[in-house]
């Protein structure tokens, strides 16, 4: 009897099938024993990569509140602004705003150290607004919105409408005060001590994610770019303060 019921309960469990960390709760999300950090709310899956790895995102903050999504590493081989993202994922709980963070946008690029993906697309020349036909170091693609990164990004953005979207690149070090919301940007540079820049890629700034958020979203998004080899301690510590001070946001019991 007791092989009965052990069977049937195994069989039970295996009809139910996978259960998939995507838009439930982080705590029921985790692996027994793995307990999300004070932070997290939320995580999802948003898609997979060329090669299938997951693309994550982590809910932070306040349900309700003001919604503001940072993505960090489009480009595999600017690897040091993940620290501002995942500082504040697994840091204290977030109060005063409702938070999205994308750490990784790019896991094929990140794992070969590359800034395009596996298939070789620049994924920040990949996106529908302004979109040409451009090859080498800012290969575009076949068509836009052809790689599986940019379709995942595109729909998770569409779903929350953010009212802010900053992107974190490396290395040109500065703000792009030539954006929807150029004033936001000048305090942004103020606060995380950087130089307020236009950055317009030597004329190549087609098929961008934040002229195709800017331009068809009411929110504003905007590109911060820190150093080639920004100290540690301004990833981990400095900089995740910083821009929960500009954001109107703090740290705090739940």
């Amino acid at each position: 009897m007791k092989r009965l019921l052990a069977l049937a309960l195994l069989l039970g469990t295996a009809a139910a099938g996978p259960v998939l960390d995507s838009a439930i709760p982080a705590a029921a999300a985790a692996p027994a024993g793995d307990d999300p950090p004070a932070a997290v709310v939320e995580r999802r899956v948003l898609g997979h990569s060329v090669s299938g790895r997951p693309i994550r995102a982590w809910r932070l903050g306040e349900p309700g509140q003001r919604r503001v999504v940072l993505i960090s590493t489009m480009h595999g081989d600017e690897p040091h602004t993940r620290r501002i993202l995942t500082s504040l994922r697994e840091g204290r709980p977030i109060r005063g705003i409702d938070l999205w963070v994308i750490p990784t946008y790019n896991p094929d690029g990140l794992a070969r150290h590359s800034r395009r993906n596996a298939r070789g697309v620049d994924l920040n020349r990949n996106y529908p607004h302004d979109w040409v036909d451009l090859d080498g170091r800012y290969e575009s693609g076949a068509h836009p919105a052809s790689e599986p990164e940019t379709r995942a990004v595109m729909g998770f953005l569409r779903r929350i409408d953010p009212v802010r979207l900053i992107s974190f690149h490396q290395p040109l070090n500065g703000v792009d005060t030539d954006t929807k919301d150029p004033r936001f940007a000048r305090r942004l540079a103020r606060a995380l001590r950087l130089p307020q820049v236009r950055l317009d890629c030597g004329g190549l700034c087609h098929g961008t994610m934040t002229s195709w958020f800017n331009a068809r979203f009411e929110g504003s998004a905007l590109t911060v770019e820190y150093a080639a080899r920004p100290p540690r301690r301004r990833m981990a510590i400095e900089a995740p303060r910083r821009l929960l001070e500009v954001l109107g946001a703090s740290r705090g019991p739940r």
